[in-house]
């Protein structure tokens, strides 16, 4: 059994991680009585955790909130997520809370265990962030946060670094590199790095990266072409081919139509009730939503596989939309083909993830 002050710690950690736990669960997860359960949660008021508890069969504890914030007890990967939020936070992606992320990373980072900070401060000194106006960047996948770690130690302290990658055409092959810097864009990661076998430089997307191992030989960093990680890794994204040029005409004016998906698409004006709009995506569905999400009609030029997709689709669709047998239809709607643009809610902004 784990001695009282890890047990505490321990008990902590789960009520932040749920809003509500039923006493045998919780006594099972400790691997302690419901007895000296109780006892745990009376330690935790007495600290000044605001424990609220809930007598019967099926009775159980939560953490209620308090008049002052209580110590917060996190692991290293959701330390890891705290200081990339903070970070980013503090960069200005959200407006108004700039100078609060800055004070509170400062915070977090004070108090950190040794171990912890040097990670958080290699991620604060490596790490580049490029806010990309209109390009656009698919969601990202799932990066595991001690990959991001070593990466960033890595480019601190001027160590080589092994992994193993995954190309764009699902190739896997292993690298040895020089990093460099660790640039945030969009929703991706990515790390600029010397590749020992290209005699090059490259970035690599760290949701395609695995197994990194980094304390290996030291190096005298080299100086990136440019200087600028973030417009590297922009300039090589611009010129990567891509398997979709996406082009439509659409029954609306081009300034509508632009602040509706400009960031996503390339608009230009046909005339003052048409335009033509360009995208390039490794992937048919997000164009499609970006294309339903408009409001009004429009004609695909390319590519072929587009109009095939809009077909699926449209059946699809039309398939949730058929009336249940037995029950009456609720606000059905036939929509109106060719609806002017004014009846469109432009200014409502459009819930589509960035691509790449």
């Amino acid at each position: 059994m784990a001695n009282t002050s890890t047990r505490t710690l321990r008990l902590l950690s789960l009520l932040q991680t749920h809003r509500y736990w039923p006493g045998e669960e919780l006594a099972e997860r400790l691997g302690v009585s419901p007895r000296t359960l109780r006892r745990d949660i009376d330690r935790l008021r007495e600290l000044g955790y605001p424990v609220e508890a809930q007598r019967g069969v099926d009775g159980g504890y939560q953490l209620a909130a308090g008049a002052a914030l209580p110590p917060l007890v996190i692991d290293d990967e959701e330390a890891v997520a705290l200081v990339v939020g903070l970070q980013a936070a503090a960069e200005g992606a959200v407006e108004g809370i700039a100078e609060a992320s800055v004070r509170v990373l400062a915070k977090v980072v004070q108090v950190m265990p040794t171990r912890l900070r040097r990670r958080a401060e290699a991620l604060r000194a490596v790490t580049v962030p490029a806010d990309w106006g209109e390009a656009a960047g698919a969601a990202a996948s799932g990066i595991d946060p001690e990959a991001l770690t070593v990466a960033a130690l890595a480019c601190r302290d001027s160590e080589r670094l092994r992994f193993s990658y995954t190309t764009a055409d699902g190739r896997h092959a292993e690298r040895e590199v020089e990093p460099h810097r660790l640039v945030c864009l969009g929703r991706r990661w990515y790390l600029v790095a010397y590749d020992l076998a290209r005699h090059d430089w490259r970035s690599f997307r760290l949701d395609r990266l695995a197994a990194p191992q980094g304390g290996g030989a030291r190096f005298r960093p080299r100086e990136l072409p440019g200087g600028d990680a973030a417009e590297f890794v922009r300039a090589g994204l611009i010129g990567a081919p891509r398997p979709y040029q996406v082009e439509v005409v659409v029954d609306g004016p081009a300034a509508a139509v632009r602040e509706r998906i400009g960031r996503w698409a390339t608009v230009e004006e046909v005339d003052p009730e048409h335009c033509r709009v360009r995208m390039t995506s490794d992937s048919l569905d997000w164009p499609t939503m970006a294309l339903g999400a408009i409001g009004v009609d429009f004609r695909v030029l390319e590519p072929p596989e587009l109009v095939e997709q809009l077909r699926e689709w449209s059946a699809r669709f039309g398939r949730a939309a058929e009336e249940v047998p037995g029950r009456a239809s609720v606000g059905r709607r036939t929509p109106a083909r060719g609806r002017e643009v004014g009846a469109v809610d432009w200014e409502k902004p459009m819930p589509l993830n960035e691509t790449e």
